[in-house]
């Protein structure tokens, strides 16, 4: 599994993929949080990081598809996936590799906004009047939320040979996921039923949960059941040479 890692982290920053994904991920975070006068934290009047963590998860709808739709979908398209089969690893450390790799180039996207924390925690009246706990539940949620989107996107990218077909496919599906179940439950037929129930099968409801910095098992053991889910979805796909 470690050299399917490492060979997807050095194709990420050998190319202008890697730089890419984190500079637009940045000055698009950076325009919302300081420059777009709707949402710049300079024009509140309260220290709060909600700007970055009601934004990014819309980035990475676009940003992490755009990362993942070369992972098999490139390697089907050029025939460089017999070669990959053919080494001594299973189906599962290939996809495991290709997954920790796209989420590690995520990681290193948010790393940075870390300076936008201290930023907004030096401006706090007194210094440091923040919610830290909340800021750092968010983080985690959008780790716990990049995973299910790089999972969804490694899915889409394997059932096609085209990239831009594996990029619409996973933008579609992780937007219904994330976004889709909240409207369903709007819908009259489940409102004042099982509207609650529906939209807890949404990622928005578990990401909010843990946003508020109170970090609960029944979120966490939701975004690893989904990870686990398309990591086995992937896998029925990519043995579908074997049939």
């Amino acid at each position: 599994m470690s050299s399917i890692y490492w060979k997807e982290i050095n194709s990420f920053f050998s190319s202008l993929i890697g730089y890419i994904v984190i500079g637009v991920f940045l000055i698009v975070l950076g325009l919302v949080m300081f420059v777009f006068p709707d949402s710049s934290l300079l024009d509140f009047n309260y220290a709060t990081l909600d700007q970055l963590f009601q934004v990014a998860p819309m980035i990475f709808l676009f940003l992490i598809p755009a990362i993942t739709m070369r992972s098999f979908a490139e390697e089907q398209q050029t025939g460089t996936i017999e070669l990959l089969v053919t080494r001594p690893l299973s189906d599962l450390a290939i996809v495991a590799g290709k997954l920790l790799a796209s989420l590690t180039l995520v990681i290193f996207a948010l790393l940075p906004t870390l300076l936008y924390y201290y930023t907004v925690y030096q401006l706090g009246s007194p210094k440091g009047n923040l919610d830290s706990g909340a800021i750092a539940g968010s983080y985690i949620g959008l780790v716990c939320l990049a995973s299910v989107f790089v999972a969804i996107g490694l899915f889409a990218s394997s059932l096609a040979n085209n990239q831009i077909i594996a990029f619409v496919s996973a933008t579609f599906l992780c937007f219904l996921f994330y976004y889709g179940f909240d409207y369903f439950s709007r819908l009259p037929v489940f409102v004042g039923k099982v509207d609650d129930l529906v939209q807890m099968l949404g990622i928005d409801y578990h990401y909010q949960s843990i946003s508020r910095g109170l970090i609960d098992s029944r979120d966490l053991v939701y975004f690893f059941s989904l990870v686990a889910l398309f990591i086995a979805l992937t896998l029925v796909s990519l043995g579908r040479r074997k049939w």
